[in-house]
């Protein structure tokens, strides 16, 4: 594996490698990446990636370069395909949180160093990898469980997640309305009804219902998403012992109430902090 532009670029065998990699490296500090110089390109607001990524590449022993798009000559016009035949020449991985995943693939087509996907319109596979580590950690195994999401289920962050539950048979739900049906190749059930969806589930997952970019679909998005909201009637009928994911920033009172975000249920934060575990793995795999 060269680059990580999709959760399609890593097997079963690869997501095993990445776990007993961040188990290893997990509060560690190294000079695994001692001289070593890491862009990390940002045209989306970015808290939890960038700072987990700027820190995994300091315990690693590596340098982070922080771009923003606008102060790159990429926000001037300059080509995707320019900047990176530049950027390749002076780092050694570049790091992108992008609006088109396409812009991704013209750079992972030209780079002669890894590009790693920090988030696009299609996919996040590092949140991804964050949340199934997070189940694996909190579940103690990925067999036989059922993950239900709620809300818009042509998410990108979803499309990761649906990939990566899929390699390890997961049973998956998404409760959503028909338009806002996953966007992804994948084995999942669609159950509209959130009640009957989250009957017997282990893992319960949501996500903003107003991404960056649709601001102006807002209310009618609020509208048609207002009944999957994540609240404690929902966790109430499924499993007790039931584990509540957000990948975050959440937006309280619209895809999930403050009680449940807070509630004994969630582990929504142990789910952003193991963004900085995962990543060092996905550094040390790529670059070593």
């Amino acid at each position: 594996m060269k680059h990580l532009l999709s959760m399609n670029d890593l097997s079963k065998v690869d997501i095993e490698k990445i776990f007993r990699l961040t188990d290893k490296l997990k509060n560690k500090q190294t000079n695994d990446l001692k001289g070593k110089n890491i862009a990390l390109i940002f045209q989306k607001p970015s808290t939890r990636t960038r700072v987990s990524f700027t820190v995994a590449i300091n315990q690693l022993g590596g340098n982070a370069i922080t771009l923003n798009w606008n102060e790159l000559q990429l926000g001037r016009g300059e080509t995707v395909e320019d900047t990176t035949r530049v950027l390749e020449r002076y780092v050694d991985a570049i790091v992108a949180r992008v609006f088109s995943h396409e812009d991704l693939v013209k750079m992972a087509k030209i780079s002669k160093v890894p590009v790693i996907n920090a988030l696009s319109d299609l996919e996040h596979p590092c949140q991804a990898l964050a949340d199934l580590y997070t189940i694996k950690q909190k579940k103690k195994n990925l067999r036989r469980l059922k993950i239900v999401f709620l809300g818009d289920g042509a998410n990108n962050t979803f499309h990761s997640l649906i990939l990566a539950c899929e390699k390890f048979g997961l049973d998956i739900v998404v409760s959503c309305p028909n338009n806002y049906r996953p966007k992804v190749r994948a084995k999942y059930k669609i159950i509209e009804d959130p009640k009957e969806a989250v009957k017997d589930a282990d893992i319960l997952y949501t996500d903003v219902f107003v991404s960056m970019g649709q601001e102006t679909e807002q209310e009618k998005r609020l509208k048609e998403l207002q009944k999957y909201q994540l609240n404690s009637k929902l966790v109430e009928l499924a499993k007790k012992d039931v584990i509540v994911l957000h990948p975050l920033p959440a937006h309280r009172g619209q895809e999930i109430t403050s009680d449940v975000i807070d509630g004994e249920n969630s582990v929504v934060f142990d789910q952003a902090e193991n963004r900085l575990h995962t990543e060092k793995a996905i550094l040390y795999l790529l670059m070593k």
